[in-house]
């Protein structure tokens, strides 16, 4: 049994800026040594009656980690909100399974070399977490959004850092309790060799994060209708809190680069320190403040480095620097898409001619252009229309046949010997229909499904 570590009083105290710019540059390395990281989550739900199962009720969220321990996994504690040790995550040698606030489960991959082992390890979570269903009555549901469930009829999590996020969020946006309780997504973790790498891929990303928006659309219904959006899960973080989303022009700017991310991260306002095994309520406050020992909860403390990492990961912005990069656009679906996201990534941003290529695709876009195109696509995903002229659907087949050239390059094999193109398949197959996955689970709303959303459950789970 292991307890969450970060933020304790034995971390060095951040002295300098040079602390501050540390966890980006200690995140550099030679592009011999790159990885990839997945983290996919996906709703749990009662197969009896589709309601979202409580934390500490029997066969709960609870018991569905532990029973993870059968497959050599080991419980992770945290003290509640209501001061009781409460099992919120397992760690093994596949990464860490862990709880997003409605019980979301979500598994945080292991730094892997190749497609194939990150797509073996989903494949791996899934086996276990379904087997360990069956036996408790437990499903799993790939979408983006819940489709049929009220933010009251979901459970929250026992966790301290939750209970701060979901006071304060009514504070500063109207949905960020939607992203917090029913939204889930898939996200790719890369790295960088150098900040010039790593503003390169920062950049890329960032521009072509509306693409990856599109394609994985996969969120069209709210409490049991469809909602108007093919990617709700993107339109709600519109409105979450403007002080730590969006698109973030200063990235396209002349200097960018860490020292200007540490800016930004900066003037993120607070939400919590890490003390003694509790969260302390810091929302709103300032960590310039607390650089300089002027923390009201805090008094006379001053930041360690790992207050620093958590603030790191309190901001939410389409792409995210911590050590690393985070791809932070897609909805939550299926198998072949937790596979096939970071296949898009990868190709596009791990050669350096395919970054070349996918860069010139967008460098001559407009900050106003760039966020016409993130604001358009939630509602009209590929047929959004791109600065130039066409439509997203143009632009990405391009950037598929940028990342097939991209992964050819790499010629990373399986035992087979093929290579790590043929996880992009889902994707073209999407962009050579010109319909998101949102879109055809329309057309089954509105055709075999009757207008029953509920059918959802039985052609969308794991």
């Amino acid at each position: 049994m292991s307890t969450r570590s970060t933020s304790t009083s034995d971390d060095p105290v951040i002295e300098n800026r040079d602390d501050l710019l540390a966890p980006m540059i200690g995140g550099e390395k030679p592009k011999a040594d790159w990885r990839i990281g997945t983290e996919h989550e996906k709703f749990v739900y009662c197969r009896d009656s589709h309601a979202a199962p409580s934390y500490a009720e029997a066969g709960g969220i609870r018991d569905l980690l532990l029973a993870l321990q059968d497959y050599g996994w080991k419980p992770v504690e945290e003290i509640g909100p209501d001061g009781t040790d409460n099992v919120i995550a397992m760690s093994g040698n596949d990464g860490t399974v862990s709880l997003e606030p409605a019980g979301q489960l979500e598994l945080s991959g292991a730094p892997l070399d190749n497609l194939h082992e990150t797509c073996a390890e989903a494949g791996r979570h899934l086996n276990q977490v379904k087997k360990v269903g069956a036996a408790t009555g437990k499903g799993f549901l790939g979408l983006g959004m819940w489709p049929d469930k009220r933010r009251e009829d979901l459970p929250v999590m026992p966790k301290g850092r939750y209970k701060i996020m979901m006071d304060h969020m009514p504070r500063v946006g109207s949905l960020g309790l939607d992203m917090m309780l029913r939204t889930c997504t898939i996200q790719v973790n890369l790295d960088y060799s150098s900040e010039a790498d790593m503003v390169q891929k920062f950049r890329t990303g960032l521009a072509l994060q509306p693409l990856a928006t599109a394609l994985f659309a996969n969120s069209p219904f709210t409490e049991g209708r469809p909602n108007g959006y093919l990617s709700y899960r993107s339109h709600i973080w519109s409105d979450t809190d403007p002080q730590r989303t969006g698109m973030l022009p200063f990235v396209f700017e002349d200097g960018f680069g860490y020292d200007r991310y540490v800016e930004y991260m900066l003037d993120v306002p607070m939400y919590f320190v890490f003390r003694e095994g509790r969260y302390i309520d810091a929302a709103g406050l300032s960590f310039r403040d607390f650089l300089d020992g002027r923390l009201s909860v805090l008094p006379g403390e001053k930041p360690t480095a790992s207050d620093w990492v958590d603030h790191l990961s309190t901001a939410f912005p389409e792409v995210r620097l911590k050590s690393f990069l985070e791809m932070r656009g897609a909805d939550g679906g299926p198998w072949n898409r937790i596979c096939a996201l970071p296949a898009l990534w990868v190709g596009l941003l791990y050669d350096q001619t395919a970054l070349d290529a996918a860069w010139g695709l967008v460098r001559h876009w407009t900050i106003e252009e760039r966020q016409t195109l993130r604001d358009a696509v939630p509602e009209q995903g590929l047929k959004a229309a791109i600065p130039g002229g066409g439509t997203l659907r143009d632009l990405a087949r391009e950037a598929l046949a940028i990342a097939a050239q991209g992964l050819t390059a790499r010629a990373r094999l399986n035992s087979s010997g093929d290579n790590e193109t043929g996880f992009l398949d889902p994707l073209h197959e999407i962009v050579a229909s010109g319909k998101t996955p949102a879109e055809r689970l329309l057309e089954r709303y509105h055709g075999a499904w009757h207008g029953d959303v509920a059918h959802v459950y039985d052609e969308e789970s794991f």
